[in-house]
């Protein structure tokens, strides 16, 4: 299946035929292939236009990464691993991820404004392209990667010909017809053919003919080219325009031009109002003036998830910041930055355990390239890196339930190795905070020895500050890890004693109802279905009556496996419908593989095998972005090999391997597709009409639920095997 991230506006891209032409041409020869030239010169625009013409020569599409609003050069990986919708669980780095995934893939990857990180970005770039045979590479930038067997196209200001169709197509959308040719050709001429300073010229045009604005250029070509033109380099004439734009602004769009420039990505209107008011521009005031901004081309505004959003073109943004800076107001204005977005997760922490907890995720994925900016502003000053541990902390949620466990290790490793000039007692909520969701992290990751490390650590010093609230979450993670570590008494006995903690303390969200789900899961492995049940049906109440979803798709899972222990099957199949539907919107992996490879186990008890084996080969493929199946886990990968016996008898070796290996073929998406079809139909079902297939588990209450055979049977793969889900 071919899948773009490209945006949608590509049919405002007018003019540059022979430059299409030419780069179309160079993508075929090259596999990596770098557009550079001067900021605003069309760079981006040339280079999406094209790779969205050739999206069917690259069977697995085209992907987008926008690199402008990084500036850890340790995130670039992360950011490709983002841009390509990865998620790995695993303690592999995103580098080995990424070469893993697009080993096997034949994908245009295009890499939009890197030049502030070119060591990092030609290093990771010759890297990937040296292990990913069918990967091709479009960079656009200021200046080349400078690696062996990149292609360079240097694209120049526009000709007079596209520069007067550019500057006539934009002055339409807002002023209609713009009078005689020849100043129209003049004012393209004198704005050197750059896209971007037509775009800001033709923003103008609403309110001043093109006479005026050429009469008004002239002045400021003048006041800011400090000489002739035609000894203007080419930044220089892009400073120009934008100076001139800037000139035109009145005093409030000029300030709020230059506060702006502190966010990083798109940011929505209430960030603005709270970052960006004061006494000279008043908060009323702030939506009339941004309104300007936005009419003249200088802030864009777009659609996302989390609803609209507004951003500044990158070259904008840096000139604003020159006028920060010249203000004397940068380190304030980014600590206000800094402000909004700790409340910002604060309150998406809090409404996590409601019925917006969707919204939420949509919100969390927008800002993160300002929450990026706050942690790191966080960890400039050993006086505020409790404020990045905190921040870390809170965003635990987003690490855990969102798919992103490798970018919060990354942020809590930090945040936590920091040096914190502070005494110890002012810091310590936020240090045991950090410290417990490393290590609930690092279990997810399958690094227990983190985990032990870290949540040690806060369990310790949470006794000895008296801190209740911590020293229940450490023993609750020191349970869960027992959980998954096959110590079925100690994390029953560990998760209970948390949960008489949490009920002590009135304490109520999210992670207290994922203990009493874990709590239950103890309980089912060692045959206890009854408790389980009771237990798991609570958790349910409460979400539903809270709107809570991601915990209930875990207390599902254990409903559907109870279900269909009972052999219950349509029941289990009706269970875990929902559970995978829920994982899959909140892209936790863990929770949509193991409602996978159990819905495999109810296909296989309803008599389709070649069905059930599919669904185990998607599911190995998501297991390797996972890095399990859940550490060796007998009982956690219990179903997998009970299915993997029965498929594997039933359809032989041959039969067995062609429906795995179509399972590893499919997608996630295409995985989750195929797995809610069977619920919506049963004709699908071959065998739902046919005889029960026997109860796969024991469910003797005093009985250890016994570990079915985990040998391999004829037929059944040899080992994991796919690339990492995307």
């Amino acid at each position: 299946m071919r899948r773009s991230n490209l945006p949608a506006e590509l049919n405002r891209f007018v003019g540059r035929a022979a430059e299409q032409d030419e780069l179309a041409r160079l993508l075929e020869e090259f596999r990596l292939v770098t557009v550079v030239g001067v900021g605003g010169v069309g760079k981006t625009r040339l280079a999406l236009r094209v790779a969205a013409g050739l999206q069917k020569r690259y069977a697995d599409g085209v992907r987008l990464a926008e690199l402008a609003a990084l500036r850890d050069p340790e995130l670039v990986a992360h950011a490709l691993v983002e841009a390509l919708g990865l998620t790995d669980h695993t303690l592999r780095g995103p580098r080995e991820v990424l070469t893993e995934h697009l080993a096997q893939l034949r994908l245009l990857l295009v890499v939009d404004g890197f030049e502030h990180l070119v060591e990092e970005c030609a290093e990771l770039l010759r890297e990937l392209l040296r292990g990913c045979p069918g990967l091709t590479v479009l960079a656009v930038g200021r200046r080349p990667l400078r690696v062996d067997g990149e292609a360079v196209l240097t694209l120049a200001p526009m000709d007079e010909h596209d520069a007067v169709a550019l500057l006539t197509e934009r002055a339409a959308e807002t002023a209609g017809r713009l009078g005689e040719p020849g100043p129209v050709r003049e004012l393209c001429r004198r704005l050197d053919g750059i896209p971007l300073a037509l775009e800001l010229a033709a923003g103008r045009l609403p309110l001043l003919s093109v006479e005026q604005v050429l009469q008004r250029l002239d002045d400021r070509f003048r006041l800011l080219g400090g000489g002739r033109r035609g000894a203007l380099p080419r930044h220089q004439t892009l400073r120009t325009a934008i100076g001139w734009s800037h000139e035109l602004c009145t005093p409030q769009e000029r300030l709020l031009w230059a506060r702006l420039s502190v966010f990083a990505g798109p940011f929505d209107l209430e960030a603005v109002e709270y970052v960006c008011a004061g006494p000279e521009l008043p908060a009323d005031r702030v939506l009339d003036v941004l309104g300007e901004l936005l009419a003249q081309s200088l802030v864009a505004r777009e659609e996302s998830a989390a609803g609209p959003r507004y951003r500044m073109l990158d070259t904008v943004a840096a000139y604003g910041a020159q006028w920060l800076a010249a203000l004397g107001d940068t380190e304030r204005m980014r600590r206000r930055h800094r402000d909004w977005y700790m409340g910002l997760a604060t309150w998406c922490e809090l409404e996590w355990f409601s019925p917006r907890q969707a919204a939420v995720a949509a919100v969390t994925d927008t800002a993160l390239p300002n929450l990026r900016a706050a942690l790191e502003l966080c960890l400039e000053s050993p006086e505020e890196t409790a404020l990045a541990q905190h921040l870390a902390g809170t965003l635990w949620f987003y690490w855990a339930g969102c798919g992103r466990l490798s970018e919060g290790r990354h942020w809590l490793d930090r945040a936590l190795g920091a040096a914190d000039s502070a005494p110890v007692a002012e810091h310590e909520d936020a240090r045991l905070k950090a410290l417990w969701v490393l290590g609930y992290v690092a279990i997810l990751q399958g690094d227990p020895t983190a985990a032990v490390a870290a949540l040690h650590e806060c369990g310790e010093r949470a006794r000895a500050t008296g801190n209740a609230v911590a020293e229940a979450y450490a023993t609750h993670r020191m349970g869960c890890l027992a959980l998954l570590s096959d110590d079925m008494p100690r994390a029953e006995e560990l998760i209970g004693r948390a949960l008489d903690s949490y009920r002590e303390l009135g304490e109520l969200n999210s992670n207290v109802l994922m203990g009493q789900v874990e709590l239950a899961l103890a309980r089912a492995f060692q045959g206890d279905l009854e408790g389980a049940v009771a237990e798991c049906a609570q958790v349910r109440e409460v979400c539903e009556d809270r709107g809570e979803r991601w915990t209930r798709a875990y207390a599902l899972y254990v409903l559907a496996y109870a279900a269909l222990t009972e052999g219950d099957h349509g029941a289990a199949r009706e269970l875990l419908a929902e559970c995978i539907t829920i994982n899959h919107t909140f892209h936790d992996l863990v929770g949509l593989v193991l409602a996978i490879e159990l819905l495999a186990l109810v296909t296989a008890a309803e008599g389709d095998a070649a069905e059930a084996a599919v669904l185990q080969g998607a599911a190995m493929r998501v297991w390797d972005s996972v890095g399990l199946p859940l550490f060796g886990s007998d009982y956690f990968n219990g179903p997998r090999a009970l299915c993997e016996q029965r498929t594997g008898e039933e359809l032989g070796g041959e039969g067995y391997e062609n429906a795995y290996r179509e399972g590893q073929a499919l997608s996630l998406d295409a995985m989750v597709e195929r797995a809610l079809a069977g619920s919506r139909d049963p004709a699908m079902r071959a065998g739902a009409g046919g005889p029960s297939a026997p109860r796969p588990f024991r469910t003797s209450r005093s009985a250890r639920t016994p570990v079915p055979d985990t040998r391999k049977p004829a037929g059944s793969p040899t080992g994991k095997g796919g690339e990492a889900a995307g």
